[in-house]
């Protein structure tokens, strides 16, 4: 925990989709531990490191509103995409107008969150340049200066994030009060096996607004 950074991310909106909804998009009551993960990322990330997030406070009442989206009902062809990378050249688009579906949406509405998070070396992919200190300076002096490799979003793209980095330590107190349970949420996937990918769900629970991922139990 020497390493870790503090972090506070807002918007007006977010979408930390269920999976077990098919058609219908609707959120969990807060954000995911691998969202928050993918915030961090999207500032810096390395192969040499793997961010692990620690805590998150909930800093506004949990609301949700009802809106109406447009997605896309295909996705991009892996095949064309691989014909093309052996010197093919199929014409390979998506057309966005004719597969654009609405659909119905819960998503949270007004979110402010403080997460708490560190990095580990990740031996196998690490050299010799590799050391704490060095990513702790570079991660920091991003966060000061607001640069991030893609634009921070909560949960989908069109949801950015404001992110700012909390060097004082001082968290803003949660209006919410006593415990609260959340029933089993995503933790992350699990690309141990690239051919297995497999979930990893928790018992998620807050703590006058605090979700403490420490010592979480998975189940697959």
């Amino acid at each position: 925990m020497g390493y870790g950074i503090t972090i506070r991310v807002s918007g007006p909106y977010a979408l930390f989709t269920r999976p077990e909804m098919k058609v219908e998009r609707v959120s969990y009551d807060v954000i995911t531990p691998s969202a928050a993960r993918g915030i961090i990322e999207a500032i810096y990330w390395k192969p040499a490191i793997r961010w692990v997030i620690d805590r998150i406070y909930v800093l506004r009442e949990i609301e949700f509103t009802n809106i109406r989206r447009n997605e896309v009902s295909d996705k991009a062809s892996t095949d064309k995409a691989l014909q093309l990378m052996k010197g093919g050249n199929a014409p390979f688009y998506l057309d966005a107008i004719a597969k654009r579906q609405q659909r119905a949406a819960m998503v949270l509405k007004d979110v402010d969150y403080v997460i708490q998070a560190h990095f580990e070396i990740v031996p196998e992919r690490a050299g010799p340049e590799d050391t704490v200190e060095k990513h702790y300076n570079i991660i920091l002096r991003r966060l000061r200066k607001g640069q991030h490799f893609h634009q921070p979003c909560l949960g989908t793209r069109e949801f950015g994030a404001r992110v700012e980095v909390i060097e004082d330590g001082f968290i803003p107190p949660s209006p919410l009060k006593g415990e609260k349970e959340l029933g089993w949420m995503l933790y992350d996937m699990d690309f141990s096996d690239p051919q297995d990918i497999k979930p990893q769900f928790f018992k998620a629970t807050l703590q006058d607004g605090m979700l403490d991922l420490s010592g979480v139990k998975f189940v697959r």
